[in-house]
């Protein structure tokens, strides 16, 4: 293991363990009426991101919490290290050094960088939209992201826990959760669908086929891989693969990042009234939109 995959799991696991000690109330902060959480970013960092300078080549991924970032970033980096012919040791200084997230040393990282966000439009960086970076947005349904959210909220120390499923559900649907309401981010993010450097993309279809999400996403970034590639990749970044080595590649934070993968999961925690509430919610916000074809809400998210 490398050193910089050392460090990145020792400070999760380091944020994990002062978390134990955090009151609630100081486990989060507030900025431009979204909640986020201390040990992860700060008020500063995200003012400071106003002024950071995008690349033509930059690959980035953006999508709402637990709606399968983790996994696509790690097949987005295999998807590109395949594509420069990177070797296994170089792949894992140039990732190590990306998922440290700090600004400065993001800036001095050779091309191609691959930048992960949990951040809507309107608090990116201009210049992600100005040049010919290009966007990879990932959508999912919102009744298994709840569900997987919920999981993650009450087993990361440093983010206040719920007492209950139906507390956790009220505040999922007033978008009173770190990084904001799903609702806001997904429609935002919607409304940028058409600009020619953005590509949004879901985890059902990638569920369904991950040999042909993987070929979609690839021909967006302009990347070159051969048959055998997309076949080693998909069977190195399964979920269950992914899972089996979650302790190795993220800490004690591996086990809470991959919980189940799997659509549908939905169905053990919503009540008759909560599946309505949200069916109402989701018509009202992106009804209409080619988000419902594309997540398969009629398929998935019916009782």
């Amino acid at each position: 293991m490398s050193r910089n995959r050392e460090r990145a799991i020792a400070t999760v696991d380091k944020a994990l363990a002062e978390g134990e000690k955090m009151t609630p109330a100081d486990m989060l902060f507030s900025y431009k009426g979204v909640l986020y959480p201390t040990t992860f970013s700060s008020p500063e960092t995200l003012e400071a991101l106003k002024s950071f300078e995008a690349r033509s080549d930059d690959v980035i991924l953006a999508g709402y919490p637990k709606t399968g970032t983790n996994w696509l970033d790690q097949i987005l980096r295999e998807l590109e290290s395949a594509d420069a012919r990177y070797t296994e040791e170089e792949m894992k200084e140039r990732m190590d050094a990306e998922k440290e997230l700090e600004l400065s040393r993001m800036k001095k990282l050779p091309s191609r960088r691959i930048i992960v966000t949990h951040l809507p439009p309107h608090l990116l960086p201009p210049s992600f939209f100005q040049g010919k970076a290009k966007i990879l947005v990932l959508v999912r349904n919102p009744k298994d992201t709840a569900v997987s959210y919920y999981h993650f909220y009450n087993k990361m120390t440093m983010l206040p826990s719920f007492s209950s499923w139906d507390e956790y559900f009220a505040a999922f649907m007033n978008g009173k959760l770190t990084w904001g309401s799903y609702f806001d981010h997904t429609v935002e993010w919607n409304k940028h669908s058409d600009h020619e450097n953005i590509m949004m993309i879901s985890y059902e279809e990638l569920q369904e086929d991950q040999v042909l999400g993987m070929k979609k996403i690839a021909a967006f970034f302009g990347f070159s891989l051969s048959e055998e590639d997309f076949s080693r990749i998909a069977k190195k970044t399964s979920f269950q693969a992914m899972k089996e080595k979650s302790y190795e590649t993220h800490g004690k934070s591996g086990d809470i990042l991959f919980r189940k993968g799997v659509v549908g999961s939905w169905r053990e925690f919503f009540s008759e009234t909560q599946n309505e509430e949200m069916d109402r919610k989701f018509e009202e916000c992106l009804g209409g939109t080619k988000l419902v074809a594309m997540m398969k809400y009629d398929v998935y998210c019916k009782a």
